[in-house]
């Protein structure tokens, strides 16, 4: 029976009559959540339901939901200057100061930022600005861009190129070329006992072999791989991998889209393993979800190849919403909560006994690994521990058990190998969550398994 009331279910008729919703199927849409309002760590539903946010709705909700100073900045950017172009030429100053503070809190190798409206035109955008470099230094034919099988970078034409998780391409191709994709440094499922770190650098190694430096401009890594399971990299991963691109001349482009903005217990990922990229995309957690906002730092050496190029080789890039006065005002005031309230370095403390909590789960027969840094954090499913024969369809299930109790989550499917793996469980929630909801989550995702696997 329908527990829906009239208003929501006319909403919910015209939900399914009018609207197409991203990865849309009629049936995953049967029975939709219809969000009226949120606050902190908290969703709640047209028909009086209350959800914990578990993944900071599409990991970009860093600061939490109902931030009044949010909406204030956006109102008083709006009264003020609503919009203006940022085309050369033209400028605004929440575009100007919020560049400066981002390369300020980024590597320190980064010079200058390209904003966009979010991840996947923030990678497009990163794509194009390497290969402007290697023109710009005569070295044309550099065009072929690495990426990591479970990796994702998003789902617009060459983004999906790079994207490897094939159930996001199988409609939409044939693919963009010159694209290609190496091992992933994915420790739980590393054939063999070598380090998965070095074995999955090297992977790299073997992409030169086969299409020649001089002819890849970049490779580019989630420092944490996101959507493809929260895959994160042994320590000898990054170091290795960088040391392979300066000898090669091969740009690394950081896509710290999920990782950026405290998500793991750092302002940027890469600071885990002290090494800085050649270009960074960035996205979702500037302005907490609040507004559409992202962007591309990009290092001194391409900035400065943009800044000496004459005028017939200029960066023609661009995009009518680049540097949007009103989003980038929200992303100041974003800023200030994340640095005011050391959301960062609360991240990587609650995240740490966040994933401690989740370890208890590890006795489950059907867990196969926890795994995670700061608040980002993922459960793999296995059908038996030591073969690590991999639960497909187990996630799902979990994810709807889960969702009866009160929690909203994801899984990313697995089966899309190789390596092949398991279902698993994905988890980021705000920063700001209060540890009693992180403990409850911990405790309903253990009920869950055991529901989903019973």
């Amino acid at each position: 029976m329908n527990d829906l009331s009239p208003v929501t279910d006319v909403l919910a008729d015209a939900d399914r009559r009018h609207l197409i919703h991203p990865l849309h199927h009629s049936k995953d849409h049967a029975n939709a959540k219809i969000f009226v309002r949120a606050e902190g760590a908290m969703l709640h539903t047209a028909d009086g339901k209350e959800y914990i946010d578990g993944l900071s709705a599409l990991w970009n909700v860093n600061a939490g939901h109902g931030r009044k100073e949010l909406a204030q900045a956006a109102a008083a950017q709006m009264e003020k200057l609503a919009y203006a172009s940022a085309y050369a030429g033209f400028s605004n100053e929440p575009a100007i100061r919020l560049a400066e503070r981002i390369v300020g809190l980024s590597y320190s190798n980064m010079a200058a930022a390209y904003f966009t409206t979010g991840g996947a035109e923030s990678n497009e955008s990163a794509f194009k600005f390497a290969r402007y470099y290697w023109k710009r230094m005569g070295k044309p034919e550099k065009v072929k861009i690495i990426s990591r099988r479970y990796g994702y970078h998003g789902v617009t034409m060459a983004a999906m190129a790079a994207t490897s998780l094939p159930g996001y391409q199988k409609m939409f191709g044939p693919l963009t070329p010159e694209f290609h994709q190496i091992a992933p440094p994915y420790p739980y499922r590393w054939p063999g006992n070598g380090d998965a770190g070095i074995g999955a650098a090297e992977d790299l190694e073997n992409a030169i072999k086969t299409y020649g430096a001089d002819t890849i401009a970049a490779i580019i890594c989630e420092p944490v791989m996101g959507a493809g399971g929260v895959i994160v990299p042994p320590p000898s991963y990054f170091p290795a991998l960088r040391k392979i691109c300066d000898t090669h001349g091969i740009l690394l482009i950081a896509d710290e889209v999920i990782t950026g903005f405290g998500r793991t217990g750092k302002w940027f990922a890469l600071g885990h393993w002290g090494i800085e990229p050649d270009l960074m995309s960035f996205a979702k957690g500037i302005t907490s979800g609040y507004l559409p906002l992202g962007g591309v730092m990009v290092s001194k050496k391409i900035h400065q190849a943009i800044e000496d190029a004459p005028m017939d080789e200029k960066f023609m890039h661009a995009a009518t919403y680049s540097g949007h006065p009103v989003c980038c005002a929200v992303g100041l005031a974003n800023i200030d909560i994340i640095e005011r309230e050391g959301l960062v370095e609360r991240a990587q403390e609650q995240g740490d006994r966040f994933r401690k909590g989740l370890e208890t789960l590890g006795s489950l027969p059907c867990v196969g690994e926890v795994r995670g840094i700061g608040m980002l954090a993922a459960i793999e499913l296995v059908e038996d521990k030591g073969t690590k024969k991999p639960a497909i369809g187990l996630g799902g299930k979990v994810v709807a058990e889960a969702g009866k109790l009160g929690l909203i989550m994801r899984q990313r499917g697995g089966g899309d190998g190789p390596p092949a793996s398991g279902d698993s469980l994905c988890l980021a929630p705000p920063l700001m969550t209060p540890e009693a909801t992180l403990d409850r989550i911990v405790q309903i995702v253990g009920e869950s398994i055991v529901a989903a696997s019973t």
